[in-house]
């Protein structure tokens, strides 16, 4: 019962939460406030990365210009491919996808470093505000769903933290960079991607706006099944006194 009442508030609750999102992600950013000096390497490394990766495409571009003109050279019997200038591509490439990927490396470290230590101060100020609150509210609320809270939702959290904010980053450097890119090898192809772009865009928002209710009914979801698994574990003998299995069952 009090797994029933307890889901029907989380669910009022957290559509509340839902319209103050970026209120909730500046308290949650107050928690890497310590950690700014870690987080500015951390996204310079993110950058670094996406860039290395983005001028890769561009330089064998080349070596595919090289080998076509020598092959048609070949052809034409006026020359020989110039296997050498290649190679000195094929590695300058090398070198470049081997940064962007010791950077990714680096920079995940860093983002689990950060978010590992975030998710252990929410957890020790939530562990304090347990404490400090009184034993009808525990009388009230379902011991499973309080448990999801410490648990699996700081847990949610971390795990946004440790993709989508790396994601942030990287997409946002890969947009800049891949239009510079585009602009610079032919005009006409990048304007008629920034015609779809902002369609893409405005599906994307479509998307989101829809999928959220179902990550919340989510997360309500696995309160409520955490609840009832409390309850029926902690409760079974109350539950075998009154004849109640096929019911708990």
């Amino acid at each position: 019962m009090a797994g029933m009442m307890n889901h029907g508030n989380r669910v009022s609750t957290e559509k509340v939460n839902s319209k103050e999102f970026f209120t909730s992600i500046k308290k949650l950013l107050l928690y890497g406030k310590k950690y700014k000096l870690q987080g500015l390497l951390m996204i310079i490394f993110a950058i670094g990365g996406t860039c290395f990766t983005i001028f890769g495409p561009k330089i064998m571009g080349k070596a595919t210009t090289i080998l076509f003109e020598g092959l048609m050279n070949k052809i034409r019997g006026k020359g020989e491919i110039d296997f050498s200038a290649i190679t000195r591509i094929l590695v300058i490439t090398a070198v470049l996808y081997g940064c962007s990927w010791l950077l990714s490396v680096i920079q995940g470290f860093m983002m689990a470093s950060i978010s590992n230590k975030i998710t252990y101060n929410l957890r020790k100020d939530i562990s304090a505000k347990i404490h400090k609150l009184p034993i009808s509210y525990f009388d009230k609320q379902s011991k499973g769903d309080i448990l999801s809270r410490v648990t699996n939702d700081v847990d949610t959290i971390q795990n946004s933290f440790n993709q989508s904010a790396t994601q942030i980053i990287t997409s946002v450097t890969t947009l800049i960079g891949v239009v510079i890119m585009m602009v610079s090898i032919n005009i006409w192809l990048a304007l008629i991607t920034f015609v779809l772009f902002p369609l893409s865009m405005a599906f994307l928002g479509i998307l989101m706006r829809k999928s959220q209710k179902f990550f919340i009914m989510q997360q309500n979801k696995l309160g409520a099944v955490n609840g009832n698994i409390e309850e029926s574990f902690s409760g079974h003998i109350v539950v075998k006194a009154f004849n109640q299995e096929q019911s708990a069952i």
